[in-house]
């Protein structure tokens, strides 16, 4: 979730460039690019949860939490045109994603090691 996450966040700022640079029609793919952003951050955040759940690891929950809470905040941002905001906090999610990227890749999350009455036997065994 998290790549598909970086890959869509990674297009507005282009969207927002060609939107800059005077095709008004770029602002439309921006608006679109924000709502798959959006999305794809509940879902990773629902991801998230599971790994938390699952695996014990809260810190893919917390940092995708706060993601997405800023995430939330530049898209009204953005459909107020408080631009002051938007634009900073832009920045701002993109690093923090990209980042979150590396993290997640970098440092694959472990699987806690299975408990089952077999691998209880051959620890008894062992022992």
């Amino acid at each position: 979730m998290v790549s598909a996450h970086t890959v869509a966040l990674f297009g507005q700022p282009v969207f927002a460039g060609v939107y800059l640079s005077g095709d008004y029609d770029a602002l439309r793919w921006h608006a679109l690019g924000a709502d798959v952003v959006t999305s794809l951050g509940y879902v990773q955040l629902v991801a998230a949860i599971a790994v938390w759940v699952r695996l014990r690891q809260v810190w893919p929950f917390a940092a995708t939490l706060a993601l997405v809470a800023a995430e939330t905040v530049q898209y009204f941002a953005g459909l107020d045109g408080a631009l002051w905001l938007h634009l900073p906090l832009g920045v701002l999610t993109v690093v923090a994603l990209a980042v979150l990227f590396i993290a997640v890749w970098r440092q694959p999350l472990l699987q806690p090691a299975p408990h089952t009455a077999s691998a209880q036997r051959e620890e008894d065994i062992s022992v």
